[in-house]
């Protein structure tokens, strides 16, 4: 009986992929493919000298897996575990080490430890190689399989053997798991400058719900302090809601206005700010980028810069461009699928080019290693509010004070007229 179940749901999933598929005259019949799988299936129940691993739940679940994660490193097939912890995901904590992971030239990768979460307080920095967790090597190891590793109970100690690329060193960070609550909306501030003009400063470490809320209520607050200008940080923003990343844009754009576009073997899909958008900040922007600056992030530098309301100043982006769709399957797991690509309002393409920025500004290793320091508990400065060397920031700052005089000065010609 479990067997034909098996046999109806992979014939549904070709029936639905095939309908809307045009099929070449060359192309092999599905039902083969299907009389190879499941007389594999057979031969591995017969004959396997572990029956204990040959439950057609096992074993539909495994060549699941080989499926989905031999497409790309986006595509996965969830269980029903992972599934609910990637709907946990959106909300505001979860139990866990506080890491996004990536998939970079086949190795388990720290694309960003969020901040005031035991990864980032224990020193994890972007890039970091996971070549071990508690031991076991994450060689064959799916980014949905380390993540059910990294999260567990509040309080157990969990031992990352990590590689760090920058300095070719090796090294175990014992971590002990947390609750972590995400805050997105951070450090908003009227910066330091030795000139008249107030720059305002706001960083955006991810897009969840609250995001765009908590941006508009930041801005307001540095609007009524007199701020002419602004810098966006989405440096080390990993992405998050689309949604939320439109409605960010939404806050600098007219009622409307594209923002990005999908396209896919499904008809292409436009996302643009809501139609009932009121906002009035027309003030200069600058937005600061660099190579961990993904998705979510990626949408909102890409659609500033095409629309010419922002200037890019930073690093190209990391290139995660790509939409997965999640479809619920019926036993509680479910299918993550990249189904389409983003493009930028200009139709560029982001996946795996990245969103370039017009003034080009680099970290050293040092500098990178002593401003993520600096947004560590216990060592924030008092009477500093931004680190001493940043030259993204002080290149972003110049940016912005030029424009503000530039637009002065225009504002006095045109008076004298």
């Amino acid at each position: 009986m479990r067997y034909l179940l098996f046999l109806n749901l992979l014939l549904a999933c070709v029936s639905a992929r095939g309908e809307n598929s045009p099929r070449s005259e060359k192309e092999e019949s599905p039902y083969e493919q299907l009389e190879i799988l499941t007389r594999a299936m057979q031969l591995i129940r017969q004959d396997y000298v572990n029956d204990s691993k040959t439950s057609y739940k096992d074993l539909t679940y495994s060549a699941l897996h080989g499926m989905l994660d031999s497409l790309d490193p986006h595509s996965q097939f969830m269980e029903p575990k992972d599934f609910k912890s990637m709907q946990e995901d959106t909300k505001s904590e979860f139990a866990g080490l506080g890491v996004t992971l990536t998939e970079k030239s086949g190795i388990l990768t720290i694309l960003h430890p969020m901040e005031d979460t035991p990864g980032f307080e224990a020193g994890l920095l972007p890039g970091d190689q996971i070549l071990k967790i508690n031991g076991e090597s994450t060689e064959k190891l799916n980014i949905n399989s380390a993540i059910e590793k990294l999260r567990g109970k509040v309080g157990e100690k969990v031992t990352l053997t990590i590689n760090r690329p920058s300095t070719a060193q090796v090294k175990d960070f014992e971590i002990v798991r947390a609750i972590i609550k995400v805050p997105s909306v951070k450090d908003a501030q009227i910066l330091p400058s030795q000139g008249k003009s107030r720059i305002g400063y706001v960083r955006i470490t991810q897009f969840n719900e609250p995001t765009a809320t908590e941006l508009a209520k930041a801005l307001n607050t540095l609007e009524k302090s007199g701020m002419e200008a602004l810098v966006l940080d989405l440096r080390y923003n990993p992405g998050g809601l689309l949604g939320s990343a439109v409605d960010v844009c939404g806050e600098f754009l007219d009622p409307n206005t594209l923002i990005v576009s999908t396209e896919g073997r499904n008809p292409s899909r436009e996302y643009r700010t809501a139609s009932t958008s009121t906002s009035q900040r027309e003030y200069p922007i600058v937005v600061l980028t660099n190579y961990a600056s993904a998705s979510g992030s990626e949408i909102v530098a890409g659609a500033l810069k095409d629309l010419g309301r922002a200037l890019l100043v930073g690093e190209t982006t990391f290139g995660k461009g790509s939409v997965q769709s999640v479809v619920s399957l019926p036993d509680g797991s479910a299918a993550r699928l990249t189904t389409a690509k983003y493009f930028t309002p200009s139709r560029k393409l982001i996946h795996e080019h990245g969103v370039s920025p017009h003034i080009r500004a680099t970290l050293t290793h040092d500098q990178e290693t002593a401003l993520l320091r600096s947004r560590r508990k216990g060592e924030e400065s008092t009477t500093q509010p931004r680190p001493p060397a940043d030259p993204q920031l002080d290149r972003a700052v110049d940016a912005l004070q030029a424009t503000i005089l530039s637009i002065k000065t225009a504002k006095v010609h045109h008076t004298k007229k």
